[in-house]
């Protein structure tokens, strides 16, 4: 039987262990759609505005993104929280850095340390989402399949520079 010193005693352990306060499940799955959708942003202009022995790799990274966002997008609608389709001001910045970069430079393999700086904040990101207190095991699942994608991705691409 539940009484206010059992549900006390439950209270002071459950937040005994665990070892970090951990982000809200919701806000982390926000975070975390929200710089799908910023490094989407900015992949959709690469895609444009690379060099065409490029373009495939910038059409691989816009895809895994854009299916990361839709499904993203699913989880966050499952939880009751609305998405951010345009994700933050950053989604802007990437285009911009992107496009000003064409005006001087080929978007072409040497673009590839930017691209892991950028994913390494996506990959960050995932493990805060991953990690979230109260975030259904089943979330967890898939959270860790689309992480694993990024990761393959990246060592496939590990080559370039």
């Amino acid at each position: 039987m539940l009484t206010p010193t059992t549900a006390a005693m439950m209270l002071d352990t459950e937040e005994s262990e665990a070892p970090y306060a951990a982000p809200d499940a919701d806000d982390a799955l926000l975070t975390l759609q929200r710089r799908t959708a910023d490094a989407l942003a900015g992949y959709v202009t690469m895609v444009d505005k690379a060099e065409p022995a490029f373009r495939p790799v910038a059409e691989r990274f816009r895809a895994l993104h854009d299916r990361h966002n839709a499904a993203l997008t699913a989880i966050l609608i499952r939880h009751g929280v609305e998405p951010d389709a345009d994700g933050s001001f950053m989604g802007t910045v990437n285009k911009a850095v992107v496009s000003l970069r064409a005006l001087f430079d080929d978007i072409d393999a040497d673009v590839m340390d930017s691209i892991r700086d950028g994913e390494n904040h996506v990959l960050e990101a995932f493990d805060a989402a991953i990690t979230a207190v109260g975030m259904p095991p089943a979330d967890v699942t898939e959270l860790r399949e689309m992480r694993d994608e990024l990761t393959v991705l990246l060592q496939d691409t590990r080559h370039l520079d």
